[in-house]
């Protein structure tokens, strides 16, 4: 993916608090991947994102369509060695990453290490991003899936680690598809992909090791 020139004057601002705002998003992170099916909320650590989109005049009204959790995310993971894959354009989201964390952009889904779909429906088959290799399994790709809600889908039983007896989630918006793909990686643990699904500050985590039921 061409990089072109970043506008400071209209780019996205990123944590206000690099270190600790880094570490409070990742800990809720690891927290959501830890308890599957448990709903997490990034706390306002990027008010500016939020200004841009309540004041029409703000300067940043350039900034990126991703929502506050999926944002907060991508800045608290990526780094200079983790390619990042857009499934739509967002320039403004791009130019962002790619000066607050360093993170090259490709468009290869199969080179990203975390990639972002804003458009759940769009998702494309599970098993063209990287699945990571038996003797390094972490090399695999980190989805981070816009939904359009959290609740009020189709319920899906989850069940495994993390999971004291089983654990129900309803999103709306993900394709059919993805339970069933996901369900086909599983006999290639410890290969797989793990999977945020975000909407606005909150976000559910799906480790490769949940196992998914659609009633």
């Amino acid at each position: 993916m061409e990089n072109s020139p970043i506008a400071l004057s209209t780019l996205t601002p990123g944590f206000p608090d690099p270190v600790h705002d880094t570490q409070a998003v990742f800990r809720t992170l690891l927290d959501a991947l830890s308890r599957p099916g448990t709903v997490g909320t990034i706390e306002d650590v990027l008010p500016a994102l939020n200004a841009s989109r309540t004041n029409p005049g703000n300067p940043a009204d350039g900034a990126t369509r991703a929502d506050l959790a999926a944002f907060a995310a991508l800045l608290a993971l990526c780094d200079y060695a983790t390619p990042v894959w857009l499934a739509q354009a967002d320039s403004a989201l791009g130019s962002a990453l790619r000066f607050h964390t360093g993170a090259p952009l490709t468009d290869d889904p199969a080179e990203a290490v975390f990639a972002y779909i804003h458009d759940a429906a769009t998702l494309p088959p599970l098993e063209g991003f990287a699945l990571g290799a038996a003797e390094s399994p972490e090399l695999s790709v980190t989805l981070l899936i816009r939904v359009d809600a959290l609740s009020g889908g189709a319920p899906v039983v989850l069940s495994g680690p993390g999971i004291q007896h089983t654990a129900t989630i309803a999103p709306v918006g993900l394709p059919e598809r993805f339970w069933r793909e996901r369900a086909a990686l599983a006999p290639l643990f410890p290969c797989g992909v793990d999977c945020y699904l975000v909407c606005g500050a909150a976000l559910i985590g799906l480790p490769r090791t949940t196992q998914a039921k659609v009633n």
